[in-house]
């Protein structure tokens, strides 16, 4: 059975950007019981020269759109990266879920053949099987990764499970 490029791409970037959303919604839970503002969580680093929660949201959803774009011919969403609140960062997830939600698998059917340029690596180029392989994928994960990381070391309870979300399991045959 081959697997097809909108499902190892759009599927994965939906169920885990609402994976993200349910986690974001564990984190203000976890700030209302401790008492301290959510814009203090959404600035917190795991390092000081990497970027905070909020810019990992952003960049996770910056990811998965330009991907999607990059990949079709589908205009991506413009986003002013001006979120300042926690309903501010779902409200993008959302938008982001919702542009997702637009693709169909019709939409890649010319995505090996792409030539995927970006403004700050001038004169260099992937092809669309490469740029989905060894960036758009991992970039996104990262990501992804990052936040959930800055989440977890700030003593948020969470877990595998919460990062994978509903797995699709099925009865033995």
């Amino acid at each position: 059975m081959l697997v097809s490029v909108y499902d190892i791409s759009v599927h994965q970037f939906i169920l885990t950007l609402s994976n993200l959303r349910q986690i974001l919604i564990k984190a203000e839970a976890f700030a209302q019981a401790k008492k301290f503002e959510m814009p203090v969580l959404l600035e917190t680093r795991l390092y000081p020269d990497m970027f905070p929660l909020g810019k990992q949201i952003q960049t996770a959803c910056d990811a998965a759109k330009f991907c999607g774009s990059r990949l079709t011919d589908v205009t991506p969403l413009a986003f002013n990266d001006n979120e300042q609140s926690l309903a501010d960062y779902i409200a993008r997830i959302d938008h982001t879920l919702e542009y997702l939600n637009s693709l169909e698998e019709e939409d890649f059917k010319n995505y090996k053949e792409k030539k995927i340029k970006f403004p700050w690596n001038q004169g260099q180029e992937l092809t669309g099987k490469d740029y989905l392989i060894q960036f758009a994928l991992p970039n996104f994960y990262f990501h992804v990764t990052t936040a959930y990381n800055i989440l977890r070391s700030s003593g948020i309870e969470l877990g595998k499970s919460d990062y994978l979300g509903k797995i699709n399991w099925q009865s033995q045959s």
